[in-house]
């Protein structure tokens, strides 16, 4: 079985991300193919979405929200992603038990003795009248059937788990500021959400496992599951094997992998790419080797902004009091320091928002 170094599987990150050329195409078309993009900071997919896409406007996202092709909701991980509205409606009830799941596992205490069925019924019955709520106004609305739990626990448990939810405009808007309004995800679509198929062979987990490795692979079933917090897939994973193929790294796990789908020479080079907080190019493995160095892990689940120098992860970035403050976290070469700022001149056109300068600090 080849083995796949941590450059080879670099190099495959950054094609399907498009990290190593950007993309033409339009905004909901790269939703797709990337299977989201997190979004807990509302305004950080535009960042990912320019570093992505050639001649990439922060209206064009702006407009798949307004028009419902794109939406925020709860998804993979429990955690807020645009995804497109035919994703969210196909994968949402393939995610049900696991945002449970989360929710109770952190309000365990606070939870006990709750019936779930009961409070998501309630919450259903509520949202009926299709007036968006924000998740306070949703939970004076039945706080008096179950004044136990903190409210922000039964809030939680009700948008982020129970009752499946988009987020509306204008939050996520472009260098718009506004608090969270949820409506059913239904609702906001105007389509059901797709039922589970009794299928044993697990069918929604299957496009899964495709779509994660036409945009993240090759990769191991552990980083399949870090990726979307479902417990590994592993019916999906059987029936699509053979359709599949399979490599090794250097740490002898097994990586699967679509036959067709891109694996670029090792030694191509890789321009250098802004991302923003919580970037799935990082956060979609559980082994992150491939574009971070372990000192750093913390950094990609801290919220700090990075920047990838030759594919991986060399510097944080902020923007305060006017200026782009680039931090290195190795010395980089002048042609490197070179290649950061003209990138960064390019960010800084992009946000429009008053930077004067940037700063590139001394790398440590």
């Amino acid at each position: 079985m080849t083995v796949l170094d941590a450059r080879a599987l670099n190099r495959a990150t950054l094609a399907r991300q498009h990290l190593l050329k950007r993309g033409d195409m339009p905004v909901a078309e790269a939703v797709a193919h990337l299977c989201g993009l997190q979004a807990q900071e509302p305004q950080e997919p535009f960042t990912g979405l320019w570093s992505r896409l050639s001649g990439f406007k922060p209206g064009q996202l702006d407009d798949a929200l307004t028009g419902r092709t794109v939406v925020r909701t709860h998804l993979m991980r429990r955690t807020v992603h645009l995804v497109t509205a035919d994703d969210a409606l196909a994968w949402r009830a393939r995610h049900d038990a696991m945002l449970r799941q989360r929710v109770l596992g952190t309000y365990r205490s606070e939870l006990a003795g709750i019936d779930m069925d009961e409070v998501a019924a309630a919450g259903r019955a509520v949202m009926a009248d299709q007036r968006p709520r924000t998740m306070t106004e949703l939970v004076q609305a039945l706080e008096d059937r179950w004044p136990g739990p903190p409210r922000r626990v039964l809030g939680e448990l009700l948008v982020a788990a129970l009752v499946p939810m988009a987020q509306l405009p204008p939050r996520g808007l472009w260098q718009r500021t506004a608090g969270v309004r949820n409506l059913p995800l239904s609702a906001w679509l105007a389509r059901d959400i797709d039922p589970l198929p009794a299928d044993d062979t697990d069918p929604v987990g299957q496009q899964l496992l495709r779509r994660y490795l036409a945009a993240y692979g090759p990769a191991a079933t552990a980083d399949l599951r870090a990726w979307c917090g479902l417990a590994g897939l592993p019916a999906a994973v059987k029936a699509a094997r053979e359709e599949l193929v399979a490599f090794r790294d250097e740490r002898g796990r097994e990586l699967l992998d679509l036959p067709d789908a891109p694996r670029p020479d090792p030694d191509i080079p890789a321009p250098v790419r802004f991302l923003p907080a919580f970037d799935n190019a990082i956060l979609g493995y559980h082994d992150r080797g491939r574009i971070i160095d372990a000192p750093h892990l913390g950094l990609s689940v801290a919220g700090h902004r990075t920047v990838l120098v030759d594919g991986r992860v060399t510097a944080t970035w902020t923007t305060r009091d006017h200026q782009l403050r680039i931090t290195p976290l190795r010395p980089l070469t002048p042609l490197e320091r070179e290649a950061v700022h003209t990138e960064a001149e390019s960010l800084i056109a992009f946000l429009d928002n008053d930077i004067e300068r940037t700063r590139l600090d001394t790398g440590n």
